[in-house]
């Protein structure tokens, strides 16, 4: 949530800035003007002839293709992408769909790999430049106004995760400006909805978590969380291009921001069977089914996870080894009682963690606790000793982790 955070921020500060060097108080009437319309709103005017987005022949054409790129088939996706660049060289959606197929080479390594940052942003950048042309010589171009938005929030997002803020800060003001602009189109299809649906959501919910930021967004557009939820089901549900982003996310707020795992579960369930190779729906999936305590299932989806991280299926990597490894380690050891597959899968948690940096994570810490209430229940002390030392390095003080590990290694010193 990071990146949703700070892209906002990027937005929110230099509008402020701007609006006390020049002593002008925002105008509340405006700023409702400016807040989110509703799904059925219909714009009053535009020409959509010409526009790809809302193409029924080139959706028909792409739904393979799409559905590739989503199940991690990234080749055969990419050669009908070029193909339709080869057909529409100065149109940006060509561009747009290449740069988020960098995007999803990215997502499974948890935002952690470099190696496609390169191509994303220089696709990115190509569908900025084409939407630009379009939309200087027409800026009721609502279309050119969503390529504009949608490309520049993604750039913004990567950037912020790289710490490049004045380019995240830039990228971030240029997409929410846009995004004004292509409302136009909310009427027409439901991919002018995306931006605006995670906008109304999010502006809300930085609101209600970062209470020092409500300042700033005094000077800014009104959002609403009830509404953006209706908008990103609105998209799910009928985007061609944006219905899989908008179940992303909306799989996301359901499970981390609004507790309600049982809708995030159907999410994950449907994005995993529709894309049975996509790393991290499968990955959600199984956390998911673990969380609620469907551990036939999660078993089932951890075991064909490590299956295709065996087999080097693009994707699968060391965070989704962990998340498998970890689910398989604790069904054994409190399920079947298998202490030794136990330890072997805590095992490989940690070992998966550490590859993919990621020591801080609670799999890590935790694989390491549960290995050492297995030997302390073994009676092999040392050992419990050793892996509570750990625990206690890599837990917060306060935390009850870290209270067991430091009472066990007191009534165990002479070990």
């Amino acid at each position: 949530m990071k990146q949703i955070v700070f892209v906002l921020l990027g937005v929110l500060i230099p509008a402020l800035a701007s609006a006390q060097a020049n002593r002008v108080k925002p105008d509340t009437t405006v700023m409702r003007e400016m807040t989110i319309q509703s799904v059925e709103v219909i714009p009053s005017a535009g020409n959509v002839k010409g526009m790809l987005l809302m193409d029924m022949d080139i959706q028909y054409e792409l739904e393979g293709a799409v559905d590739n790129m989503y199940n991690f088939k990234y080749a055969l996706a990419e050669k009908q992408f070029k193909s339709l660049r080869r057909r529409y060289p100065q149109h940006p959606l060509p561009y747009f769909l290449m740069g988020l197929s960098q995007w999803w080479k990215i997502v499974p390594t948890n935002i952690q790999t470099l190696k496609y940052d390169d191509l994303f942003f220089a696709y990115m950048d190509t569908t900025i430049q084409k939407a630009e042309k379009l939309y200087d010589a027409d800026e009721k171009n609502f279309e050119a106004a969503f390529f504009l938005s949608a490309a520049n929030g993604f750039a913004a997002r990567l950037h912020s995760e790289r710490s490049n803020w004045r380019k995240a800060t830039v990228a971030s003001k240029r997409a929410l400006e846009y995004l004004e602009a292509a409302k136009a189109g909310n009427g027409l299809s439901p991919e002018f909805l995306f931006g605006e649906a995670l906008f109304n959501y999010y502006s809300v919910w930085i609101h209600e978590n970062y209470k020092m930021l409500r300042p700033v967004l005094a000077f800014f557009p009104n959002g609403d969380k009830r509404l953006g939820i209706k908008q990103l089901r609105h998209v799910a549900n009928s985007g061609f291009y944006t219905g899989t982003e908008a179940k992303f996310f909306l799989m996301k707020i359901y499970a981390n921001e609004e507790g309600n795992m049982e809708a995030a579960l159907e999410l994950a369930k449907d994005l995993a069977i529709k894309y049975p190779n996509n790393a991290y729906f499968q990955r959600f999936y199984a956390r998911s089914l673990f969380v609620q305590g469907h551990f036939t299932l999660a078993e089932r989806v951890s075991l064909d996870i490590l299956n295709k991280l065996d087999q080097q299926m693009p994707g699968y990597e060391a965070v989704s080894g962990r998340y498998a490894s970890y689910i398989l380690a604790y069904i054994n050891q409190n399920k079947y009682r298998d202490y030794q597959k136990a330890k072997a899968y805590y095992q490989n948690a940690i070992m998966f963690a550490e590859m993919s940096n990621e020591r801080d994570s609670g799999y890590f810490a935790n694989s390491y606790l549960n290995l050492a209430r297995i030997a302390k229940q073994e009676k092999d002390l040392k050992a419990a000793k050793r892996y509570y030392s750990i625990v206690e390095e890599t837990t917060e003080k306060k935390s009850a982790a870290n209270k067991e590990a430091k009472a066990f290694i007191k009534a165990n010193k002479r070990i």
